[in-house]
């Protein structure tokens, strides 16, 4: 059963800035080390961050949360083809008391935007 869903679109002009602002900030506050090093295998990292940065966004959504109830970096959004969530801390915590047993995703970037959209059930 579909408890919800989730869809956030970012804008990767904007993910660019603050990568050339404050990379290591950015990163550390929103992804996970294997995220990371994922994007910047890349020559163009932003557009793998923005695709999981919404991604991100779009599960805490489908969680009925915000990035003030969960920990950015307690969303892991892995895999290179297939996306994959994996949920730490306090997103699996509340996952658990949601009993939300699969988080779906998916992904999609262009040059300037990347979107994703996310659905838990239970």
């Amino acid at each position: 059963m579909i408890y919800g869903v989730g869809v956030d679109q970012v804008d990767l002009i904007r993910v660019r800035k603050l990568l050339s602002k404050s990379k290591s900030k950015f990163e550390k506050r929103c992804f996970t080390k294997n995220e990371i090093l994922y994007a910047n295998r890349f020559a163009d990292p932003a557009k793998r961050l923005g695709a999981r940065f919404a991604a991100k966004e779009a599960v805490m959504k489908s969680l009925g949360k915000g990035w003030r109830q969960i920990n950015w970096r307690d969303i892991e959004i892995t895999g290179g083809g297939k996306p994959n969530v994996n949920l730490l801390g306090e997103a699996k915590t509340l996952a658990e008391v949601l009993k939300i047993k699969n988080v779906h995703v998916s992904m999609s970037h262009e040059e300037n935007q990347a979107i994703a959209f996310a659905i838990s059930e239970n």
